[in-house]
């Protein structure tokens, strides 16, 4: 079932909500002086976890910023690299104003005395909205200044340590290593990196209270999330749910066709699992866990009988492959390995053992890379290779299946190669 309106009450039909439409629905800005903990306290409280795939729990990450010495700064990460989720542009198209409540409300907490809004180079027109929310904010008075950052656009560039070398004047990529943002980020100073789904809710909380955000959701995972669905369903989009919708409900909802047969869950980290294994499990990272499966950015797609799911496994591995960091051997040279193999296996015409070659480079790659891309792409593999284990054995013969042979694919999102393909 979907959630009660929380991030959503305010989403108008078309175009972003003007800041007085923001404050007849959520209301004015809560203040609490002279309680610098109260808030970081409360999204603790709240079990509130980060929403941009990872779920760490943002009252650590606060606490842990509010902690360090001298001024801290926050980064709200708009960047949504993840081709299949559609809800940080969603959410900042038509709700700007409650992130940027939660950003200033964050940037109190910590300690903070500048926001950088990051956003993808390649939406322009969503960073010119976004502007205009700020400067209607600033002739009311609201917070410290906020900065609006369009950054390259790649898969990678959202990780946050990317987003604080990028802001500190080098190029968009994973720092890798034993970098800490909260120690040492953006003009080597305490950072706040949260997604900006994550900061919506940190101006819920703000207003209504943790125990207003575990009225929704499990016990174990509270809250709503916003959850992009798409694939083989009727009404494809973003929905608020509450945390432990069972995946079958969701699809249900989407109005998912009869002849759906998988689903990847948690976007292009995730993983593939057949309908029948998952359909009655809760989108929670908890209840999820026990499959080797997360909710990640909150991304379901349907994969329907008519669609070969090596076939678009092999397109989005060759899609990471391009998208990597070029910083270490794993990406360098594994990912591209990877993706060859999988594409002859997906083709039906493998060159000697494919299947030995990948159960040997998906070993060798997972924790080896200098970031976690690396990780997630071979995630991907190795569930696509459990998920469609009949079609494998036989694409691996010779025989692919007869979805492989119609040659229907492009069901999952692949976005066109950025024309500047820069990094900085």
């Amino acid at each position: 079932m979907t959630a009660p309106a929380r991030l959503t009450a305010g989403w108008r039909r078309t175009g972003p909500a003007s800041l007085r439409d923001h404050l007849d629905v959520y209301g004015p800005l809560p203040r609490r002086p002279g309680r610098p903990g109260f808030l970081a306290d409360a999204v603790t409280e709240s079990g509130l976890t980060g929403r941009g795939g990872a779920g760490f729990p943002t009252g650590t990450k606060m606490h842990a910023v509010a902690e360090s010495r001298g001024p801290a700064v926050v980064v709200a990460n708009g960047m949504e690299g993840e081709p299949a989720s559609a809800k940080d542009h969603a959410l900042l198209a038509r709700s700007p104003h409650l992130v940027l409540d939660g950003a200033v409300l964050a940037a109190e907490a910590v300690r903070a005395d500048v926001v950088h809004m990051c956003l993808p180079r390649t939406s322009p027109r969503l960073a010119d909205q976004v502007r205009a929310a700020i400067a209607d904010r600033q002739r009311s008075g609201l917070g410290p200044p906020i900065q609006v950052h369009e950054v390259p656009h790649h898969y990678v560039s959202g990780e946050e340590t990317a987003l604080v070398r990028w802001l500190n004047g080098s190029e968009a990529r994973p720092a890798g290593g034993l970098t800490r943002p909260y120690e040492r980020g953006v003009r080597r100073r305490p950072t706040l990196v949260d997604n900006v789904e994550t900061l919506a809710h940190i101006a819920l909380i703000a207003r209504f209270g943790p125990s207003w955000f575990r009225q929704a959701g499990l016990p174990s995972d509270p809250g709503t999330m916003l959850a992009t669905i798409s694939g083989a369903v009727v009404r494809p989009g973003v929905y608020e749910i509450a945390l432990g919708t069972p995946i079958g409900d969701l699809l249900a909802i989407s109005h998912a066709a009869p002849d759906v047969t998988a689903v990847l869950v948690g976007g292009y980290f995730g993983t593939w699992h057949a309908l029948q294994d998952v359909a009655g499990l809760p989108m929670s990272a908890t209840r999820l866990r026990g499959v080797g499966a997360s909710p990640g950015a909150g991304v379901l797609v349907a994969l329907p009988a008519s669609t070969c799911g090596l076939v678009e496994t092999a397109r989005v591995l060759g899609y990471l492959a391009d998208q990597s960091a070029d910083q270490c051997g794993p990406c360098y040279f594994g990912l591209p390995a990877i993706a060859q193999d999988f594409a002859q296996l997906a083709a039906g015409c493998p060159n000697g053992p494919v299947l030995e070659r990948l159960d040997r480079r998906i070993g060798q790659l997972a924790g080896r890379g200098a970031c976690r891309h690396p990780d997630g792409a071979v995630r991907l593999a190795g569930s696509a290779l459990t998920a469609f284990a009949a079609d494998v054995h036989a694409h691996a013969r010779h025989m692919p299946c007869r979805a492989a042979r119609r040659g229907r694919d492009g069901l999952l999102a692949i976005p066109r190669p950025w024309a500047e393909g820069e990094w900085a």
